[in-house]
């Protein structure tokens, strides 16, 4: 398509592209929206090195077009709503323009990206909801789809999660690490006691030991004690023992009972194994006495939800708006360059979003984008812009924000959100409506385009 708007001369046409999604995943209420710092990064450096022209000249690229690649860099510019931000369906929240070509040049590593790190910021943040106050430790990355487990890491702790034992990930993004030991480890050894003193001996300032290798209460939890012990005559203390199968919700108020009872009421408790936002609520409802929840396969799998259905079409070219029409109407696109207002009651719970033109100011009532006859007063509220121009030729205009700048921020916005349209089970719909000019566009686009997507003008000359 690039190099077919480059041959018609059609690359420099001015274009304006819309990211969104069409339904919430997991059966939820929102998605926590990620991954914009990643894109923002990508596209500043995004180039066509020599090895990358010698191999699409390999597949018969036109060498005009080639020419063009060499000096191709991305010159557009990107208004969005922030990481973090609790977000919901059929809003846009990504709007590109910029050249017909490079705007169409970067919709699938736009997509990929918000798409898969939205998504696992989502599950992530079910997860904390689920565990409250307890520490949340990612362990994905043995279970994550090959490299796809870096940015999950990443996203994770956009969610709500603490921490990652995915090393490389906390390097790349300045996260915080955490980890404990495998049963490979014990395993090396002849004998459990040694094992554990062996790694206590060489990490005593954060030992947290697995004890579930042979038997957890006759062996595990007893030799933990005997080092736990071994550790304070020498002014250290154990950090904490971790579960890693069996009856969790049983084995950690056994283990607290006979922690407890060794004195060693400060040793903490970390659970692991297939460990999502359903099976922690259980535990907790249960009374399992656990400080730390280690997830993994369900967390950067995004169990329950494989994808999130972002979409990325086009609203403008030309300086003209543009839409889509289907059979199904929900998939009729919003035309035109628009923005995206919050409504707030006294700046406190969010009530409704709004999808207005982007040259109108303010509105008093937003009506359902499909169902006609449907609206919702606004008036009296407190609105809120959530568009931010990021990039402009190319070029950052907003301070690059750390992944846990961002998790703090979807942490105070969700308090916002009610709990339900938070519960997992049943959530209400938040309301998402557009203004009536944006509606009289549609509508007018629809009258002046045919089923067969002839303008008005065009049938009639045909």
């Amino acid at each position: 398509m690039a190099q077919g708007y480059f041959l018609t001369g059609k690359a420099a046409s001015p274009a304006t592209f819309d990211y969104f999604f069409r339904e919430n995943p997991f059966g939820g209420g929102y998605v926590i929206f990620a991954g914009l710092e990643d894109l923002l990064s990508l596209l500043e450096s995004l180039e066509f090195r020599p090895d990358d022209i010698d191999y699409l000249r390999s597949l018969k690229f036109h060498k005009d077009f080639l020419s063009y690649l060499q000096r191709f860099r991305f010159r557009g510019t990107i208004h969005s709503v922030s990481e973090g931000e609790p977000v919901f369906p059929l809003e846009p929240l990504v709007r590109v323009d910029g050249t017909l070509l490079e705007t169409q040049l970067v919709e699938t590593v736009l997509l990929n990206l918000l798409n898969f790190e939205s998504l696992i910021a989502t599950k992530a943040s079910r997860i904390r909801l689920a565990a409250g106050d307890k520490r949340l430790v990612d362990f994905g990355l043995r279970r994550a789809q090959g490299l796809g487990g870096i940015h999950a890491s990443k996203a994770a702790i956009i969610g709500g999660v603490d921490a990652t034992s995915n090393v490389y990930s906390a390097f790349t993004y300045g996260l915080q690490t955490s980890g404990t030991l495998a049963h490979s480890w014990v395993q090396s050894f002849d004998d459990e006691l040694s094992a554990f003193r062996t790694f206590a001996e060489l990490f005593p300032d954060g030992c947290v030991l697995l004890v579930d290798t042979y038997n957890t209460l006759t062996s595990g939890i007893p030799n933990a004690i005997a080092v736990a012990r071994e550790l304070e005559k020498k002014g250290k203390r154990l950090l904490g023992i971790r579960l890693d199968s069996g009856d969790l919700a049983y084995l950690s108020k056994k283990a607290r009972s006979m922690l407890d009872d060794a004195g060693l009421s400060g040793v903490k408790i970390v659970v692991s194994n297939q460990l999502d936002e359903y099976l922690i609520r259980s535990l907790l409802q249960q009374g399992a006495p656990v400080d730390t929840f280690g997830v993994g396969t369900r967390l950067v799998t995004a169990e329950g939800s494989p994808s999130l259905d972002g979409v990325y079409k086009m609203s403008m070219c030309d300086d003209k708006p543009r839409i889509k029409f289907s059979d199904n109407i929900s998939k009729t696109t919003l035309p035109g360059s628009k923005k995206l207002v919050r409504y707030s009651m006294d700046g406190d719970e969010f009530r409704a979003d709004g999808v207005l033109l982007d040259a109108e100011r303010s509105v008093d009532e937003i009506h359902h984008p499909y169902l006609a006859g449907q609206s919702t007063r606004v008036s009296g509220l407190r609105e809120e812009p959530l568009f931010e121009k990021r990039m402009e030729d190319g070029k950052r205009v907003s301070a690059e924000r750390r992944a846990e700048t961002s998790a703090l921020y979807a942490r105070d916005r969700l308090r916002h959100l009610s709990p339900e349209h938070r519960r997992f089970e049943n959530p209400h719909t938040y309301k998402v409506g557009v203004s009536q000019k944006l509606l009289n566009l549609r509508e007018d686009l629809s009258r002046h385009h045919g089923a067969d997507g002839r303008s008005r003008r065009a049938r009639s000359a045909g």
